[in-house]
Parts: structure tokens; sequence; C-alpha cells
């Protein structure tokens, strides 16, 4: 048996090593920039000096860890406590109501409504977006089913029930 490898002879992974899902660091940096320059540019709006908020905010690098950490730690509470709520409704799929309601549980209630809007706006987009492929009626055909030869139309039926 080599080293590193099971007695299975598959590769053994180390006891001590776990996998962390990490957030994207370019999406945290960039969400945590926008916030601080929206409040610094709020700031200095109630100064009333143009020198204030002008300038870039720095991030240490430990700082944007942090925010990585927490903000992958929230989603997993949320998620966990979003899927009790569903586990007691009876379902399996988590919907937004879910999330919104593990919010209010979880006592972050001042993110259910701008949590609303946000989504009501994506769906909104989205809704633009269906509606523009939509408008092909339904010609567009599956690459499997444009590479078949022409079968009679009861052996055609027979495949999709049996499908």
């Amino acid at each position: 048996m080599a080293k590193g490898e099971a007695s299975d002879g598959t590769a053994a992974t180390p006891a001590t090593s776990t996998v962390v899902e990490e957030l994207p660091k370019t999406i945290v940096r960039r969400v945590v920039k926008e916030k601080l320059f929206q409040l610094s540019s709020a700031s200095s709006k109630k100064i009333k000096s143009g020198e204030v908020g002008d300038e870039e905010m720095m991030l240490h690098k430990d700082a944007l860890i942090a925010f990585s950490e927490s903000a992958r730690i929230f989603i997993h509470y949320l998620s966990a406590t979003a899927n009790d709520i569903c586990k007691e409704s009876k379902r399996q799929t988590i919907n937004a109501e879910d999330v919104f309601k593990a919010l209010d549980d979880m006592e972050f209630t001042e993110f259910i409504q701008p949590l609303r809007d946000s989504l009501e706006e994506f769906r909104k987009k989205n809704a633009g977006r269906k509606s523009g492929t939509k408008g092909n009626g339904g010609t567009k055909k599956r690459k499997s089913e444009e590479e078949l030869p022409d079968k009679d139309e009861n052996e055609g039926n027979a495949y999709e029930e049996n499908y």
C-alpha cells in the first residue's frame, strides 16, 4: 500500500483537513466596498464637505477574510433555519417565503422588506427575458430530436410515454 492510500486502495484524506466553502473574494470585496462607499457618501452629504468620502476605502486582507467568513456562516445559519421551516411544512424545497420566515425567526426583520423588494425587481427583470425567449413558439427542438431519423408517429408516442 502506497503512502496516502486507504486500506481499500482509494486515496485517503487526512483527518485534520476539512473542506471549507469560500465565497469568491472579488465578490465579497466588491459588496463591502460598495456598502462602505454608500455609507461614506451618505455621511459626507451630512457634513457637506467634498473631502470626506472621496478617497477609496482600503480593506486589509484579514478584514476581507473576516467579512467572507461571517457571510458564509450567516448563509449556513439562514439556510439551516429555512430548511427547518420547510420541513415543518412537510416540503422538500425551500422557497422565498421560507427564507423570509427564517429571517424573522432569526430576528433579522430589517432585512425582509429590502429582500422582498430586491426579489420583486429580479423577477420583473427575468420576466422580460423569459417573454423574449418564448417568442419561438416552441419550434426549437432538442439536439437529440434533430439527429433522430423520422419515425412513424406511433413509435414516437410510445417513446414519449415511457420517457
